[in-house]
């Protein structure tokens, strides 16, 4: 089961929630595009503030929060003027404890600093891929990256992944783990609990007929994959060892070392 222990207020800010309108897998043409996707409960998007605007001024945690749109917990914060924003919630940070952004932030779990600023070896989350636009990264239930090195105004970051990139030092990322890192142990335990979620069933190739799927027919188990036959999709691309990452992609400059420990070789 998932601990809810650390939640401190049942009800989000009213100022910064706006209704989710589910789309149930289908495009702006009204066609399927994500299997499998349908139902579940009603949402509200909580507005996370991913850039932490307010630069050199420290608030204060209000409450911590549950989030159904992400696996990690947010913190509700409150400035000296009275503005409330979210920021996802790091292991640690409690209510009371006060965090700032910017340059001058000293470099404690729930801050966020430029990647210049932050201490060699320290734990990050949040991370910025371009300066000013927003972390994009490390923001799942505890995840962390370590920040390894600095060199020629870049940072070499050891990503969750194992992949070392090397990202511009003017990049903000906040100190600290992602919380609530128990997430990754909890089991659904029942269909429903999908269901509620909107995650509708979907029967494996394996056992539909050759005109549904490319896995299908034969009397029994019959096609594993691996041998004469490999597994694919209802539209034929290879299920597994098929590489999806264009090698022609601009930012594969920045990449050092793969995720497979591999070192990155450039073209």
């Amino acid at each position: 089961m998932e601990d809810f222990s650390d939640i401190t207020k049942s009800r989000p800010e009213k100022a910064l929630v706006y209704t989710k309108k589910g789309t149930g897998g289908r495009n702006n043409y009204g066609r399927v595009t994500v299997r499998a996707r349908g139902g579940g409960h009603k949402r509200k998007i909580r507005a996370v503030d991913f850039r932490r605007r307010k630069v050199g001024i420290e608030a204060k945690v209000v409450a911590i929060e549950y989030d159904p749109n992400r696996t990690a917990r947010i913190a509700l914060i409150e400035y000296p003027d009275r503005e409330r924003a979210y920021i996802l919630c790091p292991d640690g940070l409690a209510v009371g404890t006060a965090v700032m952004s910017g340059p001058t932030a000293p470099p404690t779990v729930g801050n966020a600093l430029p990647l210049a600023n932050i201490p060699v070896g320290l734990a990050i989350h949040n991370l910025e891929l371009t300066p000013g636009r927003g972390a994009q990264m490390v923001r799942s239930a505890g995840s962390a990256a370590t920040l390894m090195s600095r060199d020629e105004g870049y940072a070499q970051v050891r990503l969750p992944s194992g992949e070392i990139r090397r990202i511009h030092e003017a990049c903000m990322a906040t100190i600290g783990q992602v919380g609530n890192a128990q997430w990754e142990n909890v089991i659904l335990g029942k269909a429903g609990r999908a269901r509620h979620l909107g995650i509708r069933p979907m029967s494996r190739g394996m056992v539909r007929n050759p005109v549904d799927h490319p896995n299908g027919g034969g009397q029994g188990k019959s096609k594993g994959g691996g041998g004469r036959q490999h597994l694919t999709s209802p539209w034929g691309l290879i299920a597994k060892g098929y590489r999806t990452r264009n090698r022609k992609k601009i930012s594969n400059r920045f990449i050092l070392v793969r995720r497979d420990g591999r070192p990155m070789k450039l073209k």
